[in-house]
């Protein structure tokens, strides 16, 4: 009986999986948000019945895939179906939001690695080398539109050079989108599944969020080889150019933790930070400050110190 269950569970979750394919791939406003949802089947069902029980649907989401699209299909199978069945099983595990989140995005990442290599290997190309030569294409344009009106195409020159400088991006690209997919992800399913009525654990506030004291040891290492430099086009130059804007990332997050923890312990109304965070976002010079607050934190645990002014 519990078999049969199981089987019928799996065969609903599979025709789900592929009419939310079938949605996303030829219908694009509705599959615009329909494809948040393909990872949930996987979810659910790893969740429920094991991990053994999700690898077989993600088998069968294989042939699904190739019926409804062929080829083209099969990668957002692969994607979504793998990104699902680790989060549904570290869930059944029962391990914190932050372990998911993890475990979530690091395989979100590497699934976005394959799709690169893949994608160099079929079309023989670098697509980020394609898409540069595709928008300095575009710049060319505007700089001989501009110079026709006897403008100055100084600006325009600036974002040539850095549309150079992207060929050494795709890596802290690939994360970035493994990441993104992974927030995303973990979110919309632990929505479900609470729903569905499992207990399942939530990230932690944002003023609790807070990275190893390591980070700031990378961080401050990356920024002196950063300000010493590299030659262009070097390993070194490499590391430097994509540790260091992930690195901000973190101790920009860290610091606007600190602000949300300062502004929760005062007991001020949570638009307040939020409005910081979306100001300091649009005028980059503040986020130099929320930097340093972060560091400060990583440091010497500046939130400590926040609430045992209150003791």
């Amino acid at each position: 009986m519990k078999n049969t269950r199981t089987l019928t569970e799996g065969a609903l979750l599979a025709s789900l999986f592929a009419i939310l394919l079938v949605i996303t791939t030829y219908v694009p406003l509705l599959g615009m948000i329909t494809v948040w949802a393909l990872p949930l089947p996987f979810v659910v069902y790893t969740y429920r019945r094991g991990l053994k029980a999700g690898l077989f649907l993600w088998v069968v989401s294989f042939f699904l895939a190739f019926i409804i699209g062929g080829l083209i299909t099969i990668p957002s199978a692969f994607i979504f179906g793998s990104g699902g069945i680790i989060i549904g099983e570290l869930y059944r595990r029962k391990l914190s939001g932050f372990s998911v989140l993890i475990g979530a995005g690091l395989v979100y990442t590497a699934n976005m690695l394959l799709v690169f290599l893949g994608l160099v290997l079929i079309i023989g190309d670098n697509p980020i080398q394609m898409a540069m030569e595709l928008t300095r294409e575009q710049i060319e344009l505007a700089q001989s539109t501009l110079g026709s009106f006897g403008q100055n195409p100084e600006q325009l020159e600036q974002m040539n050079q850095m549309i150079d400088n992207m060929a050494y991006l795709a890596p802290v690209m690939i994360v970035g989108v493994g990441v993104t997919l992974a927030l995303l992800t973990k979110l919309i399913s632990y929505l479900l599944l609470k729903r569905l009525g499992h207990e399942v654990h939530s990230l932690p506030p944002f003023r609790k969020w807070s990275f190893p004291r390591a980070f700031l040891w990378y961080y401050l290492i990356i920024l002196i080889l950063a300000m010493v430099g590299a030659e262009e086009g070097s390993m070194m130059f490499m590391v430097i150019w994509n540790l260091f804007p992930l690195l901000e990332i973190v101790v920009a997050i860290q610091g606007f933790a600190v602000i949300f923890y300062y502004f929760h312990h005062k007991k001020v109304a949570a638009a307040v930070p939020v409005i910081i965070l979306i100001v300091a976002v649009l005028v980059p010079p503040l986020l130099y400050i929320i930097r340093i607050i972060g560091i400060i934190d990583l440091g010497f645990d500046l939130r400590s110190r926040i609430s045992g002014q209150k003791k």
